[in-house]
């Protein structure tokens, strides 16, 4: 970006650099610190005064956009359009979640209405749930997109150990509950940090202690 100004050092205030920056800025959008002003084919320093150069009102001033600054500008907005580009296809990916949860849906409510669903719609469901997954893993995401990325892998494994808890249910609708509070049983133990689910001995019984000292008396 190169842009021409006739320059009035009366409009200022004061007749330093660093104070046109600030004047330039309102009229360009560029931050003084993005400023690189020319006159006579020098850059001038924000420190120096401009009356000490020879720039006098209605002289004309060149004013460049740093480079540094404006590459900085495009990786950002690069950066921004990848993450907009990763979130539109996390949101594709939910959308397909949202249908197939339906699905899981209307067979839970089949089963609770007592109807034997087919093993293969739980092994289809599940399935379908697994492409997802791997659309999700490929998506390559930062910021934004890889927190709705991840959101996005748990919802869909949730379902998937829903489907596996249902299917477990449809197979053998009468054990649903006991298997149900041993895998609760086996969760709990892991993280209180047990190490093993069996009974602890027995303990040696008080009472008859006590019942011998009774017999010798």
């Amino acid at each position: 970006m190169i842009m021409v100004y006739l320059c009035v050092i009366r409009s200022l205030g004061r007749d330093y650099c660093r104070e046109l920056k600030k004047v330039l800025a309102q009229e360009t959008g560029l931050e003084p610190k993005e400023q690189r002003l020319l006159f006579r084919g020098k850059e001038k320093e924000d420190d120096e005064c401009l009356h000490m150069v020879g720039v006098k009102d209605m002289s004309k001033v060149v004013l460049l956009e740093d480079p540094a600054s404006k590459e900085k500008k495009l990786e950002e907005m690069k950066k921004n359009q990848e993450i907009s580009k990763a979130c539109e296809a996390v949101a594709k990916v939910r959308a397909d979640v949202n249908k197939l949860s339906e699905k899981v849906a209307a067979l839970e409510a089949a089963m609770r209405g007592g109807t034997k669903v087919a093993e293969k719609e739980f092994v289809l469901l599940t399935e379908l749930f697994m492409v997802q997954l791997l659309k999700l893993d490929s998506i390559e995401a930062k910021g934004e997109a890889k927190v709705q990325r991840r959101i996005e892998v748990r919802r869909v494994q949730s379902y998937v150990e829903m489907l596996d808890v249902l299917k477990a249910r449809n197979s053998n609708p009468f054990s649903s509950s006991s298997n149900a509070a041993s895998v609760t049983t086996k969760w709990e133990t892991f993280d209180s940090g047990v190490g093993s689910l069996n009974a602890p001995p027995p303990l040696p019984s008080s009472a008859n202690a006590t019942n011998d000292w009774e017999q010798f008396d």
